[in-house]
């Protein structure tokens, strides 16, 4: 089941850039410790699953059959893909929401890259990309990378999207657009874009809906237990 994968990548990634950043330092490590024995290269991994997607003939079968995992995890790593592990990183993802993990991720990022302006001599200030600010700026390296990160996740879960008749009004358009947005230099902009393709995704439930259909997939009505929260 590519989405668990997947999902286990975005926790694994996160509570990895906690750990760089001195967030939540109490737990970050045992955190981190603990997803990236499941998904220990999360970048690649999602990088790789936005690429396929850009192919029209991407996920046209059963989502969960192992064929669509990446090659990289399908090892002793990666663990059996049960409800149970998909339980898991419900909670996983909820914690992360309830924790703030990702503001917290973002303002980290902007804070090193006015302390790197500064030694540079460039006066510049404290600017986070959600505040949709009109004037661009440069983006630091690790900011680049998780608007790459995140615009590959936008294009795998439109490209699912499309494939299952979600959202047929606009699924078209928006995976068109993230496809676009790919494998260019990345500015605020970019970074503004998918925040606010993130919250969309959000907004329309395109994550619970497919994750829902993953747990039929496997044999449990997703009414019989909490359903995810989007995080």
């Amino acid at each position: 089941m590519e989405e668990v994968v997947l999902k286990r990548c975005w926790l694994a990634r996160y509570w990895n850039l906690c750990v760089r950043h001195g967030i939540h330092g109490e737990i970050a490590e045992a955190k981190h410790n603990y997803w990236s024995s499941f998904a220990p290269c999360p970048l690649e991994v999602v990088l790789d699953a936005g690429q396929r997607a850009k192919e029209e003939n991407s996920f046209t079968y059963d989502d969960s059959e192992r064929r669509y995992l990446p090659p990289r995890d399908l090892n002793e790593n990666s663990g059996e893909l049960t409800i149970e592990s998909m339980l898991l990183v419900e909670k996983g993802l909820r914690e992360l929401v309830s924790l703030k993990v990702e503001d917290a991720v973002l303002f980290a990022m902007a804070q090193q890259r006015r302390r790197n302006t500064k030694r540079s001599n460039a006066p510049e200030e404290l600017r986070l990309p959600t505040e949709g600010l009109t004037e661009s700026y440069e983006l630091s390296e690790g900011e680049a990378e998780d608007v790459q990160f995140k615009q590959a996740w936008l294009t795998y879960f439109w490209r699912r999207a499309k494939n299952h008749g979600l959202e047929d009004d606009i699924a078209e358009e928006r995976l068109m657009f993230w496809i676009n947005q790919a494998g260019r230099p990345s500015g605020s902009h970019d970074a503004v874009a998918v925040e606010r393709g993130l919250l969309e995704l959000r907004k329309l439930g395109i994550e619970t809906q497919l994750w829902e259909e993953s747990r039929r997939g496997i044999g449990q009505d997703p009414s019989n237990s909490k359903s995810q929260n989007d995080f």
